[in-house]
This record gives structure tokens, sequence and C-alpha cells, in this order.
């Protein structure tokens, strides 16, 4: 039998493996940067857009899609520029930047922002993977026994399951060790969206176009009463908002940027090729998605079962989004890891518990991150088994996050970054930017809580089926 060796890193390694200020050298490029980018935006959110499109109609749909799309890339470049403090040194989180840039009782709201942002995504992604996992075994069981077939199953286990993946990958220590994760993370997002993009085009073209659909969306009627139309329109901007939602992260991500070239023009080159190919997709499945099912848009298309064949090729769509949102749940998870393990080691930085590093058959373990990071992991496992209620959930997310972390925050901090006056031009129409943000997401937040609400009525906790 082999030896097992455990050691203590000494500390001593090569100076080349750090960067000037003492941290582990940064190795990123626009490519990996582009690639976190691309993991953390294409995740569940394009499964809804066929569903918000069809509350919203061919004109308003494509409409907010675009429209939140460049508000995204705007705020994002402010955001870069915001990176380094004004003496040049560096921010490695989201909190520090706004702490630079505007102290005071901002950096608490941001914290709890960004805190209540990754967390939710973290439930969000546990919700949407286990859905997938459970539609793989049902898209068997529909091709066995028929379309009518119930084929019902509890998410339960499947959640548990996602949950104890998740404990294992969480022990990848940061950012830096993640680029290759997110390389395969990105490549399955590619392959289920070209998979349900292709469905729907047969789709379409099985139908010969005979699809009801509206240029305002699912019509008031017998099963749409005004109040209701009203809640999901607001409802479907929140989900349109969350499928935009990567800026909680951005300033991790350009962390990882390799010194020697400014790291604000590398990340905005990553941020405009992330997002534009994130909207080229998000057009093409929310619009393509809803001429192929109409006003009968599945809250997500590929697992609400809009495609019953090839059930090979649905399975193995689902697939995807499983190594998918794998990956996407670490590039939301590594902030809230890296801060609670920053702080304790900067609170005991004496104790062994805390600050050691051992090899473990060549693996490096650490107690704390061990011990921290699996009981962060059990704890949003719970909540995604208490609360899976896709549609409104990741409309919710979306409503309470985009607004402050998406456009205030970085509004703000290049405001005073760069001293634009007040009342002048650019200072005025960053404002009504800024307001016009809030309304949409303080309506969305209200459209995702009546959808909650109603949700709750009928659910029991810990009973979720599909």
């Amino acid at each position: 039998m082999g030896q097992i060796s455990l050691s203590i890193d000494s500390g001593n390694e090569s100076s080349s493996k750090f960067d000037d200020d003492g941290r582990v050298k940064r190795t990123g490029t626009a490519l990996t940067a582009s690639a976190h980018i691309i993991t953390a935006v294409i995740g569940s959110g394009v499964l809804s857009l066929a569903w918000a499109i069809a509350q919203l109609g061919w004109i308003a749909g494509p409409i907010a899609l675009m429209a939140f799309s460049f508000i995204t890339w705007f705020t994002s470049i402010l955001l870069a520029d915001c990176y380094r403090s004004n003496d040049g040194s560096r921010n490695y989180t989201y909190k520090d930047v706004v702490r630079s840039h505007l102290g005071g009782l901002k950096v608490q709201l941001c914290g709890i922002a960004q805190s209540s942002n990754l967390v939710g995504s973290s439930i969000g992604y546990s919700i949407t993977a286990s859905i997938s996992m459970v539609a793989m075994i049902r898209s068997n069981c529909f091709h066995k026994h028929g379309h009518e077939a119930g084929c019902h199953m509890s998410n339960n286990p499947y959640i548990i399951g996602f949950g104890a993946m998740q404990i294992i990958i969480s022990q990848i220590p940061n950012f830096h060790k993640l680029s290759w994760l997110s390389f395969v993370a990105a490549a399955m997002s590619f392959a289920y969206s070209s998979i349900g993009l292709g469905l729907a085009i047969a789709k379409i073209a099985g139908t010969g176009g005979k699809i009801e659909s509206s240029l305002t969306g699912i019509p008031i009627g017998p099963n749409m009463s005004s109040m209701d139309k009203m809640w999901n329109t607001y409802n479907a901007l929140g989900n349109i908002a969350f499928a935009y939602v990567f800026s909680s992260v951005l300033v991790e991500i350009q962390d990882t940027i390799k010194s020697g070239v400014p790291e604000n023009k590398v990340m905005k080159k990553a941020t405009l090729a992330g997002i534009s190919i994130s909207t080229v997709f998000y057009m093409l499945c929310g619009v393509l998605g809803y001429a192929a099912f109409g006003n009968n848009a599945p809250g997500n298309f590929l697992t609400g079962f809009g495609f019953y064949e090839p059930f090979w090729l649905v399975s193995f769509a689902n697939l995807c989004i499983v190594i998918h949102l794998v990956g996407a749940y670490q590039v939301f998870c590594q902030p809230i890891f890296g801060f609670v393990e920053d702080w304790s080691k900067g609170k005991w930085p004496e104790n062994k518990f805390i600050t050691e590093e051992y090899s473990i058959c060549g693996f490096k373990v650490n107690f704390l991150r061990l011990v921290w990071r699996t009981c962060y992991v059990i704890f949003t496992t719970a909540l995604a088994m208490l609360f899976p209620f896709f549609n409104d959930f990741v409309g919710f997310l979306g409503a309470i996050t985009f607004w402050p972390l998406t456009v205030y925050f970085p509004i703000e901090m290049y405001i005073a970054r760069r001293k634009i006056p007040r009342f002048s031009f650019t200072w005025i129409w960053m404002e009504i930017l800024n307001g016009i943000c809030l309304v949409i997401s303080l309506l969305a937040a209200a459209g995702s809580i009546h959808g909650l609400v109603k949700s709750l009525r009928l659910f029991k906790p810990f009973h979720s089926v599909s």
C-alpha cells in the first residue's frame, strides 16, 4: 500500500509565485476572464427567457433584452475602471472597491447586496441543476411510456447529490485555480443553448410557424386576468435582469488578470466579448423559444418538456446544464469563501486550524476551508429543497440585486472617482439611468414576490416534485 504523505507548506516558495503585494501571482488573461464571465452570465437565466418574452411580447421582449445587455456592459466598464484605487493600489473584492471609492454605510450595504446575490445564485443553481437531473430521467420515461405519462419524481435526492458534488469541488482554493472549470462550463453553456436553439428551429419548422403569439405577449382573457398580466410582466423583467447578473463577481474576476498590462483594459475587452456572446445566445434562445412555443412557452424550455424528442438529445442538453451549473456555482461561491477565510486569517493569524495548508496525497488541504465550505454548501442545499420555485425565485434574485450591484454602485463610484460635478450633464443622465433601473427593479421584485406568495400557498416544505 502506498504511503500517504502529510506535510506543512514551509512558506519558502519562490518569489516568482507571488505578485509584488505578496499575494499569489495572477495568471489570468482576456480569454480566461471571458470564460469566467460567460460561465457566470449564461446560466439558468437563459432557460427562462422564452417564458419572459411570452409575457412581454414581440416588441417589449427583445427591447428589454437589448436594454439590459447595454446597461450591464456600460456599468461593467465603469466598474472595471474602479478596480484600482486613486493611489494605484489593487482592490481584491467588490466590497473593497466600494470601500475605496465611497466608504461609510455604503460598504455595508454593498456587502449585504453582494452576499444576497451570491447566496441566492447558489440556491438558484442548485434548484436548476436538480430539475435538469430529474428531466434526464423523465425524458427517458416519456419516451418509454408516452407523453401523457406523469413520470413525476422528487427533486430532493438530486439537490442533495448536486450538493455532495459541490462539497468536493469547493475545495478548489480560489479563482486562480478555477479557470479550467470555467472553460468546461462555458463550453457546456454553448452546447445546451445550441441544442435548445436547434430543437426550437425544428419545432418552428414542424408547425409551419402556426403558433399563437402576440406583439404584446399573452393576451388578457379567460386564462389571464389583467392583474396576472401585470404581475407576470414585472416578473419577466426580473428574469431578464437575472440573466445578466454577474457584476457581483466582476471585481474578483478582474483580480485574476496577470500583472504587466492595465487590468481595466483587459477586463473591458473580456466584458465586451462575454456580454456580446451571451446576448446573441439570449436573443436567439428567447426569440426562437417564443416562436416555437408561443404563449405556451414553459418557464424552463429544456426541463418544462416543450420538447420530448429526440429524447436522448434532450437528456444530453440537460446533462450539459448540470455540468455548466457545477462551474457556475463555484464562480459565485468563491467571493464568499474568500471573504470568510481572509477575515478569519486576519482575526486569528496564529491559529493553525485557520492558516496552515497540509499536503495530503498531493492535494492541499486547509481545515478551515474544508469545514466552512462544507457547511456553506449544506446550507444552500437545504434552502434549495425548501424553496424550489424556479421562475419566481430567479425573478426575485434578478430584481433585488440588479440595481444595486449592476447599476447603483458602479455609477456612484465612477462619479466619485472622476469627480463629476453635481448637476452637470454627465451627472444628470447617469442619475436618470440610476433612477429608471431602480423603478424597474422595484416593479420586478413586486412581481416576483407575488409569484412566490402564490407558490407558497400550494407548497409543502421539502416536498419538491417535478
